[in-house]
């Protein structure tokens, strides 16, 4: 018996090239088959449910705080209630490497499934902008054919109907962005008023719809083939044990045509190389050449197939979800040295972000010495610096504070104006200080001062700051 290896036809050339684009370089315009099936099901479903969460998402609020805010503008954020600042940094850049390893790790795991059925440009591009198409235009060798044909009254018309849908889904998608970016009563405000009352708000809507328009009217699919740097992570991530969309190539090969009434039937594999896995791919690759970066793992031609498979009474799941080893050898094994190191690794970096969470400290606090400024001498012979100090207060709620001086015990804080200190909520509280510490305790150029930040009498933090003083000559010791 053949090697299964030997039996599987591959297709060298698809290496060479990208079904999207010809010998020439010039693009070649996709018109899948319409999916169906038990998997095209789900996927409707999951894609309404989280297509729901995203529209909701501006007016879902967590104690009256939104659930997602990402203000690149003010520099404010605020992720399931929780507000962070860029004083956050740290913990922002914990967050974003820990989701990193994780989808590394789902990689790993389970391939690029986040592509095919949780990626928002998957799923507005072929689970909404692709269904119009399919409403207004038929299936894809329907569109095939209308988009050949001459002009006419109902090409036209179905055109600028289908256009017209999707820019004003562009709109409502482009609404919803900025509603994330601003909170969702500027963007409301925005809506109400003239665009002239607000020209930056105005065209930042204009600029997001332009481009989701682009994308999912002319750019497509070559947003996951071109663009996504997703896809090319494929190449290090993936191992023989991924569990993703695959060609059961020693069930499948030799393929060959299913013909009726042979006298002698040749002896070939499940695949009857109909080539329908081909036709509903969204991507135009041919699942049977293996695995390809341009595979979003979507599953249509694994419904397609499968409806094949039951028409000619062979069993399902030529195509399926499966990794290499389990086709190859029969095994499957998800717990490979690779997924336990970065699930460690994953444990390792939310034990940390957990711990920089809870020990977070409500308020911050930043002092700095005016620049251009050195000491100044009083008449009482004390020596005097001007620090700028800002306080950051991290809750949504006003917080009364109290600076005071822990050491050298002989330091004093004077506030210029007196005015008590009340940072207001989700805010920032700039002020000036001075430092106040008589001439005769100063014994260095540099006296580090301990301040204390407090509220209803309880140490928020200490701080650290420099004192820069005159030097007696009696303090400098000779050298020898």
């Amino acid at each position: 018996m053949k090697d299964s290896q030997e039996l599987y036809q591959y297709d060298e050339e698809f290496r060479d090239t990208i079904a999207t684009v010809d010998e020439k370089g010039k693009r070649i315009w996709l018109y899948p088959k319409k999916p169906s099936g038990n998997l095209h099901r789900r996927r409707i479903v999951v894609t309404v449910i989280l297509l729901s969460l995203f529209f909701s998402g501006p007016f879902l609020t967590i104690g009256e705080q939104p659930l997602l805010l990402l203000n690149f503008l003010e520099r404010r954020f605020v992720i399931f209630g929780q507000v962070f600042w860029p004083q956050d940094f740290v913990l922002l850049a914990i967050t974003l490497i820990t989701f990193f390893v994780f989808i590394i790790l789902f990689t790993v795991v389970f391939g690029r499934i986040w592509c095919g059925w949780m990626c928002p440009q998957t799923l507005f591009m072929e689970m909404v902008f692709r269904k119009i198409e399919y409403w207004l235009e038929g299936d894809g060798a329907s569109q095939r054919k209308l988009k050949e044909s001459p002009p006419s009254i109902s090409k036209v018309g179905r055109n600028i109907f289908k256009h017209t849908l999707f820019i004003l889904i562009s709109l409502l998608i482009a609404h919803t962005a900025m509603a994330y970016l601003v909170g969702i009563g500027r963007t409301l405000e925005i809506i109400q008023h003239s665009p002239s009352e607000n020209v930056a708000g105005f065209v930042g809507i204009l600029a997001f719809t332009t481009v989701f328009y682009l994308v999912y009217a002319r750019f497509r699919e070559q947003a996951c083939i071109a663009v996504c740097p997703y896809g090319r992570l494929q190449g290090v991530l993936l191992i023989k044990d991924s569990i993703v969309v695959a060609y059961d190539w020693i069930r499948g090969e030799p393929r060959g045509k299913l013909k009726k009434n042979d006298v002698e039937p040749v002896k070939t594999g499940d695949c009857i190389d109909c080539k329908l896995c081909v036709h509903v791919c969204p991507t135009g690759i041919d699942i049977r050449n293996g695995t390809q970066l341009e595979c979003v793992n979507c599953t249509a031609c694994i419904d397609s197939c499968d409806e094949v498979m039951i028409k000619i009474d062979k069993p399902t799941g030529l195509i399926r979800f499966a990794s290499y080893n389990s086709i190859q050898n029969g095994i499957t094994k998800l717990l490979t040295p690779r997924v336990i190191g970065y699930s460690f690794v994953l444990l390792a970096l939310i034990g940390l972000l957990s711990f920089s969470l809870i020990t977070r400290s409500e308020v911050e606090t930043n002092v700095f010495k005016v620049s251009g400024t050195l000491y100044q001498k009083s008449d009482d012979g004390s020596i005097t610096n001007l620090y700028n100090v800002e306080f950051v207060n991290k809750t949504f709620d006003a917080m009364p504070l109290e600076l005071k001086v822990e050491s050298p015990p002989t330091a004093t804080l004077v506030k210029p104006d007196n005015n008590p200190i009340e940072v207001p909520a989700q805010g920032l509280l700039k002020t000036i200080y001075f430092i106040k510490i008589p001439a005769a305790d100063i014994t260095s150029a540099r006296t580090v001062v301990y301040l204390g930040v407090y509220r209803q009498g309880k140490l928020l933090e200490k701080i650290k700051v420099k004192f820069i003083g005159p030097v007696s000559s009696h303090s400098i010791k000779p050298s020898l």
